[in-house]
């Protein structure tokens, strides 16, 4: 595996591939690395609204709710 980071001064890069990789399919990906540096949004029961049926979002609440109850208390 080959990794770098660069900076380009125009929009063509060359990029050289090692002989192992001929003939095999590799991947290729560009992004900048300011890009990584937001924050995924937090997971939340609302994430699922309208995703779930309200019956299947209200039992999923329940068990979740008793699951931290259950994590909480003093064992």
């Amino acid at each position: 595996m080959v990794r770098t980071i660069i900076t380009p001064t125009d929009t063509n890069i060359q990029l050289s591939i090692a002989k192992e990789y001929v003939g095999k399919p590799i991947e290729i990906t560009y992004l900048a690395l300011d890009e990584l540096d937001s924050k995924p949004e937090p997971i939340t029961m609302e994430r699922f609204f309208a995703v779930l049926s309200k019956e299947a979002y209200t039992d999923l609440k329940a068990q979740t709710e008793q699951a931290r109850k259950e994590w909480d208390r003093n064992i």
